[in-house]
């Protein structure tokens, strides 16, 4: 049986902070790293929100940037707890604890159901939603017996694979990551399942705002908490080019273990999962597979990651302006192809703050793509 929860550790939000928070992870062109680097440089979400229009014009934007307000904050806010949901903080002791140590893990999540089902040991059951009977029925077995060895059941609440596998661990705890709103499940066939895990028998966890409805670049997101929540992710039926495959790339990307369901070359359901297969992920034939593989207490990642965190005060880091020579030396520096920002500031010989603090202006002005593993490089439409 795996190690219990991986310990609730963390620091609580005052209610001024989470207000900050929201606003800054929901103004234009902040996203995860954005929001981290903001933190880091001024000190608070408050500090960094007063200085987003500034950061913008100086990065180059053509238009001022749209900052939410208190007003679009308290709202949402409201919204969640007339739901019954709770906003988490990524240092805060509810927040799962796999999922932060993800590069561009969510700042802010929005939960409902057994908060206690964050911090447990997880596994993570996808796969085709056009699932076979047989296909089903093994994601039922797996989630039931890996759910009886001590694991919650992470999923992405879709029909087919998804919901037989939150349906069998809804007893043992399942974790449903949504691609829209908490108050905007999807699909509405799921609605009922969906009543029970809001009702406590699990827990559903989002990123996006209250009332969202999901469009299809939203799933890929979701995938990707999928990914970072468990410590193995298990693919049963899977396409080539779907959605199981892009949450099974992102588990791998972390770290995670991955484990494929082999099928029928004749089924293309099983196309997906027997390319796994070829690229090195774990055949699995039953849950004794998935528990012998993380068993070893190295796959269950201690807590030592740094929070994010912000002081009570809120005076901030100074507010300096990089000088002019030092903003060109680092854009010349950049080019379409992604580059590690260490490289940028040995190439450059600029201060490793400055270097940051330029990258912050170039991100807010929309003229900087950030990708995997930290690297960024400059829009393709900058000049």
């Amino acid at each position: 049986m795996p190690a219990g929860d991986e310990g609730r550790r963390g620091v609580p939000l005052s209610d001024r902070q989470r207000l900050n928070w929201l606003r800054l992870i929901r103004s234009d062109n902040v996203g995860p790293a954005t929001f981290r680097d903001l933190i880091n440089h001024f000190g608070s979400a408050e500090t960094a929100i007063a200085q987003l229009p500034e950061l913008s014009r100086r990065g180059g934007s053509a238009r001022a940037i749209r900052v939410a307000s208190i007003d679009d904050a308290e709202r949402e806010l409201e919204a969640a707890q007339k739901f019954g949901a709770v906003f988490i903080g990524i240092g805060e002791p509810d927040y799962p604890p796999a999922l932060r140590r993800i590069d561009g893990a969510p700042p802010l999540i929005t939960a409902i159901g057994d908060l206690a089902l964050s911090t447990q040991v997880s596994v993570g059951i996808v796969g085709a939603r056009n699932a076979s009977v047989s296909g089903a029925k093994m994601a039922a077995r797996m989630a039931r017996e890996l759910g009886a060895a001590g694991y919650a059941i992470v999923s992405g609440f879709a029909r087919g694979i998804d919901a037989a596998a939150h349906r069998a661990s809804m007893e043992s705890g399942t974790i449903a990551a949504l691609a829209g709103g908490l108050d905007q499940p999807y699909p509405p066939e799921n609605n009922e399942l969906y009543q029970e895990i809001c009702a406590g028998n699990g827990l559903a966890i989002s990123e996006m705002p209250m009332g969202w409805e999901p469009r299809a670049r939203d799933f890929p997101r979701r995938n990707r908490l999928i990914a970072g929540i468990g410590l193995g992710l298990v693919v049963i039926e899977a396409a080539q080019r779907s959605g199981s495959l892009i949450t099974a790339r992102r588990a791998a990307d972390f770290g995670r273990l991955v484990f494929a369901v082999p099928g029928s070359p004749l089924d293309p359901r099983a196309a997906g999962t027997n390319g796994l297969l070829k690229d090195g992920a774990i055949l699995t034939t039953g849950s004794s597979d998935v528990i012998d593989a993380l068993a070893p207490s190295s796959r269950v990642f201690p807590d030592d990651a740094p929070f994010l965190e912000e002081p009570e005060s809120e005076d901030g880091a100074p507010f300096a302006e990089p000088r002019d020579d030092d903003r060109t030396r680092v854009i010349e520096a950049l080019g379409p192809s992604p580059a590690e920002v260490d490289d940028i500031i040995r190439h450059t010989g600029v201060s490793a703050q400055t270097v940051y603090l330029v990258l912050l202006e170039l991100d807010l002005a929309g003229r900087l793509h950030r990708h995997p593993g930290g690297m960024v490089s400059l829009a393709f439409d900058a000049d």
